[in-house]
């Protein structure tokens, strides 16, 4: 006897096996119809893998490159402060050290020191450390500035 009394509970009913499958799509027909050739081609170039592009406005603007390489910004005409910020800091003293621990040669004086990140302070000190800082911006272009150019 279940919970639900004596007419049956949960699961008792039978499955249905009937398969609903549309005649027709709604959308593929214009109404009263009209025919839109534009539409029709558009879909036929999307079927065949071809986009169009539909480039609007003055021609002589200059275009976003396609590429992440074409996207650098001249040294020359770089915007972005020329101070290094404390977190580009954190990152560029954490992977020097990290390299030196993994042997990388250092490229100051040691004067016996032996820890790998007092090494990489020193390195930034001395403004000897080989490492390029890539600083994104919201466009998408990008600068690069190398530790030494970096106060």
């Amino acid at each position: 006897m279940s919970d639900y009394g004596d007419e049956g509970g949960y699961g008792q009913d039978e499955p249905d096996d009937t398969f609903y499958e549309p005649e027709e799509v709604a959308e593929d027909f214009a109404p009263d119809g009209e025919v839109d050739e534009d539409e029709i081609e558009a879909r036929a170039a999307a079927e065949n893998g071809e986009d169009k592009v539909v480039v609007s406005g003055d021609p002589n603007q200059v275009q976003k490159p396609s590429s992440d390489a074409d996207k650098k910004i001249p040294d020359d005409k770089r915007t972005t402060t020329p101070y290094l910020t404390k977190y580009e800091r954190a990152r560029v003293l954490g992977t020097r050290a990290l390299q030196l621990s993994m042997n990388a040669p250092s490229l100051v004086d040691l004067e016996g020191e032996t820890d790998p990140l007092q090494i990489a302070i020193k390195e930034l000190n001395q403004k000897k450390i080989p490492l390029i800082i890539r600083r994104y911006l919201p466009d998408g272009w990008y600068e690069d500035w190398t530790v030494e150019e970096l106060l």
